[in-house]
């Protein structure tokens, strides 16, 4: 990047931050900041152990500034601008969820794709956040990293003193890791006139025996009950046929047993036995064991579906440093975006978290590039280009183009129909 483009950079950084609206964390005094400045690019130095006493101090730092990335510890210390670490007195953290394109198997190289795919993730550690762990709605923060993602942030005073190991364990339960299906499925003596109820069984100890689904109404029990009925219902669409349940039979159950699944399933209140009874009594002898062994067979489908997938570092480390809500992405000049949890339905970062506007600016590309923006796509020529100034700076930030025209470098812009990859990552 030359010293024109990080000039023109850092002024439309700053007439942004004039009048932006910055989610200033709480607790200011005690938190470390961290930036780095277009001055430093393409090292990325990192000038951090600052601290603010006040907003006023931290706006005034911002804009005048104008740093390409802004960073504030998650954690809370006695003295933030200590140089040293363990000279900082670490008083406690918030509880960090990075979830990002990174860190997901086969992610797409599209752009809006990929933020699809995250945004998916993101619903799924919603759910973990809100359902499993019971925090409110009120401390659960929730931001779009202006990348390739999201973080959580989590208020609750519960979770402030949390070592890394105990973090490090939510990670586990929330993508699933070394779940055990045995403890998930119980045989119980069946009750009534068939079961301990009934005479014709009294004093035997063998009587028939029900399998149970253990927690189906909360957590992971609920999750495998979705996904065994819903795996039923796939199966049962069909027409029968001797290849029908195939992880079955493969544990030796036969086609009386099969077309028995088959009118469960197509019963009026089969499936709802499951989700809302954990019933799972089949009359299929030693059920439990086929039931952990189908699970178990389908761990990768299944964790697909309800697995969370976040950044087990992030999580883990008690004093780690985060994008401040507010600010702007130096890697792509889009908004660090706080959103309330209902938003994220909603939210479409291509256009929600453009800042910038459509002034005509001209710039010089290195290299053909394609972009969706504000509804728009943009195949992008090398050479030069006038182009709204919100893809300049995207442009810019992506270091494939350099503010203003450089001689002998004809080009043109196309505008065209969806279905363009942005492979920038």
């Amino acid at each position: 990047m030359d010293s024109r483009t990080t000039r023109y950079l850092k002024s439309c950084f700053q007439k942004y931050y004039k009048t932006a609206e910055i989610g200033l964390p709480d607790h200011l005094p005690n938190r470390e900041w961290a930036f780095i400045f277009y001055d430093d690019m393409p090292e990325k130095m990192m000038h951090r152990h600052k601290a603010f006493g006040s907003p006023g101090e931290a706006l005034d730092y911002l804009y005048g500034m104008a740093p390409a990335h802004v960073y504030n510890s998650t954690a809370y210390y006695e003295y933030p601008d200590a140089r040293k670490m363990n000279e900082k007195n670490w008083l406690g953290a918030e509880l960090i969820f990075d979830l990002d394109a990174d860190h997901l198997p086969n992610a797409p190289r599209n752009y809006a794709d990929m933020l699809e795919l995250v945004k998916k993730e993101t619903f799924k550690l919603m759910d973990f956040l809100l359902d499993d762990f019971g925090f409110s709605e009120q401390e659960t923060e929730l931001v779009f990293s202006g990348g390739r993602g999201y973080h959580f942030h989590i208020t609750s005073p519960k979770v402030r003193n949390l070592g890394s190991s105990e973090r490090r364990e939510i990670v586990n339960y929330v993508s699933g890791r070394d779940i055990d299906f045995k403890y998930f499925f119980r045989e119980v003596a069946m009750d009534g006139d068939f079961g301990t109820g009934s005479k014709a069984f009294k004093g035997i100890k063998n009587l028939p025996v029900k399998c149970t689904l253990v927690g189906y109404d909360s957590g992971w029990g609920k999750r495998i009950a979705l996904y065994l009925t819903d795996y039923m219902k796939a199966e049962c669409g069909k027409k029968y046929k001797k290849d029908m349940f195939p992880e079955l039979r493969r544990h030796d159950v036969g086609d009386t047993t099969i077309k028995k699944l088959i009118n469960i399933t197509n019963s009026e209140n089969g499936l709802k036995d499951i989700l809302e009874k954990g019933r799972l009594d089949f009359g299929v002898r030693n059920f439990k064991e086929i039931a952990a062994y189908f699970m178990q067979e389908s761990m990768g489908n299944f964790l697909h579906r309800f697995g969370a997938s976040v950044d087990e570092p992030v999580t883990a480390d008690i004093k780690r440093l985060i994008r401040l809500p507010g600010s702007l992405h130096g890697g792509s000049g889009m908004l660090v975006k706080k959103l309330t949890l209902p938003e994220l339905e909603s939210f479409d970062p291509l256009n929600d978290a453009v800042v910038f506007g459509n002034k005509p600016i001209k710039i010089t590309v290195s290299k053909p590039f394609s972009v969706q923006l504000k509804a728009e796509d943009l195949r992008i020529e090398e050479g030069i280009q006038e182009v709204p100034e919100y893809a300049a700076v995207y442009l810019i930030c992506r270091g494939v183009a350099e503010y203003g025209h450089r001689r002998n470098q004809p080009g043109v812009v196309q505008r065209k129909k969806p279905d363009l990859k942005d492979n920038s990552g």
